[in-house]
């Protein structure tokens, strides 16, 4: 096991990463005929392999226990990956790409397939090794214990760890504590997907590489925080394992805490891997603990009923798992505060759910209003400015100013948003955040992916959450498949006098 980190890496670099090759390496992927892997892992390996940012010799080892041979594991890629590339791909480059993969059939609870696996890697030893565990995370520990006595963890190795990490903040100690027994800290990569995507970079780029906003950036000038994660599908494949987590562990706990730090952490000394990472942990230790006797008040809990999603009729949660009944949310909305002098005051409102009105991630910051009015009355409202940083579908950046409507007649104020789309700025197609996370594993750059530390310090605000749930019986309020949740989420913002911002402009 290697026991001393790299040295410090750069977020970006002066040279276009499109452009740079990485070194060889040997990616591996346990649960390689997955959805995960079929659907993301992949296709976006495709793109960068596509881009030239792949070395010839580079090979892509899928593990699972289907009984398939290369050909055959080939094939299947061919059949349900290609779907999910990007446009219609070049097929002498999509074949090349097919050439690259390799399976091993092995099963993580036995001996068996291990030396299989140890002999095909064992011709380049000092080859960089990525192991992926698109796995259940109850096998992270196992697994890694197992590549340790194959003799595969070498100190170029590194590996992957898909959310969620553990059930509860003692289960992801174990899986950290069993994980942390084999590979070292800078070795191991804690992915949440949502950090590798343009938008929640260019939110640094924004605050950072620019006077404009930093000054406005706290609570003197920002009068809330919306941060929410909307989806229109429903529990799909995963229902088993969904309904043994729940919405609070499956987004909010990861996903939306990581959002809610890259708003509201301090500038870093400089953009290295801890020094970002040093940040958001002092955001995480400094959100308010919510107690059980304020539950009722400041979160909110839905499950969605049979509805419609664009016109179409669709069934509800229970009758998606085929059960008679389940206490699992599919909805949260809570309201949370970071307890520090940029933020005291501010209330920053998350919220995520499956079977909602339309599919979008986004940031929105409002500021506050202007101190004084100098405008007649008939000139109409003065809105506050809102930069709202849309993560899904479409990337962009909008920043709702007031401004004169044109014309004679008198001075009649507008909403004016100034519109920043990464699609028409920066081209059709730019990397997905798996692109980018899994080259930036290859190239030992954990800066994009969660700490140790971190992860722990998110599970000690969030489950206390859910004890409390459990203990003071809150109910899971239904709400109809393609609405905006249960009421109850409206009225948790709108008794602070405060809206959420759905359609308007967003």
């Amino acid at each position: 096991m290697s026991s001393s980190p790299p040295p410090a890496t750069p977020m970006w670099s002066p040279a276009s990463p499109q452009a740079r090759q990485v070194e060889c390496f040997d990616f591996v992927i346990f649960g390689g005929t997955g959805d995960l892997s079929m659907r993301k892992l992949l296709p976006s390996l495709f793109q960068r392999d596509l881009a030239g940012q792949i070395p010839a010799g580079a090979r892509i080892i899928g593990v699972s226990r289907s009984p398939l041979n290369a050909a055959a594991f080939r094939a299947m890629a061919d059949e349900q990956a290609r779907p999910h590339l990007h446009g219609t791909p070049d097929p002498a480059a999509w074949a090349a790409f097919l050439t690259r993969l390799e399976h091993v059939r092995l099963d993580a609870l036995s001996e068996d397939g291990w030396p299989v696996l140890a002999d095909l890697l064992a011709p380049a030893p000092e080859r960089i090794r990525a192991y992926y565990l698109a796995t259940a995370p109850g096998l992270f520990g196992i697994i890694c214990q197992r590549l340790h006595q194959a003799g595969l963890v070498t100190p170029q190795a590194r590996v992957v760890l898909e959310k969620p990490l553990g059930h509860d903040l003692a289960s992801a100690r174990a899986i950290n504590a069993a994980v942390g027994a084999v590979f070292a800290e800078h070795q191991i990569f804690r992915i949440d997907h949502y950090l590798g995507k343009e938008t929640v970079q260019n939110l640094l780029a924004l605050r950072f590489a620019n006077s404009l906003f930093e000054p406005l950036w706290n609570a003197r000038h920002i009068d809330h925080v919306q941060i929410s994660v909307a989806e229109t599908v429903g529990v799909e494949k995963r229902g088993e394992f969904y309904d043994q987590t729940g919405a609070l562990r499956d987004m909010v706990q990861n996903h939306l805490l990581q959002l809610l730090c890259l708003v509201a952490m301090e500038p870093p000394s400089h953009m290295t891997q801890d020094a970002v990472r040093d940040e958001k942990l002092k955001i995480l230790r400094a959100l308010r603990p919510i107690s059980a006797a304020e539950l009722a008040q400041v979160t909110v809990r839905g499950q969605y009923r049979p509805g419609a999603i664009d016109g179409q009729a669709v069934d509800g949660y229970v009758e998606d798992l085929g059960h008679d009944t389940s206490e699992t949310e599919t909805f949260v909305a809570l309201k949370a505060e970071v307890c520090n002098w940029r933020w005291a005051g501010v209330p920053f409102y998350l919220r995520t759910g499956k079977r909602l009105a339309r599919r979008t991630s986004e940031i929105i910051i409002q500021f506050r209003p202007p101190p004084h009015n100098i405008f007649p009355a008939d000139s109409g409202p003065v809105q506050p400015n809102r930069l709202v940083v849309r993560l899904q579908p479409d990337e962009g950046i909008t920043l709702h100013l007031m401004g004169k409507d044109p014309g004679p007649g008198g001075l009649r104020l507008r909403p004016a948003p100034l519109n920043l789309s990464f699609a028409e700025t920066y081209g059709t197609h730019y990397p997905d955040a798996y692109e980018r996370l899994l080259l930036d594993v290859v190239r030992g750059n954990s800066t994009l992916f969660m700490r140790r530390d971190e992860v722990e310090a998110a599970w000690q605000w969030a489950e206390p959450v859910l004890t409390g749930w459990a203990a003071t019986h809150q109910p899971v309020r239904p709400y109809a498949a393609g609405t905006w949740g249960p009421s109850a989420a409206v009225a948790l913002i709108e008794r602070d006098g405060r809206t959420w911002q759905d359609d308007d402009g967003l």
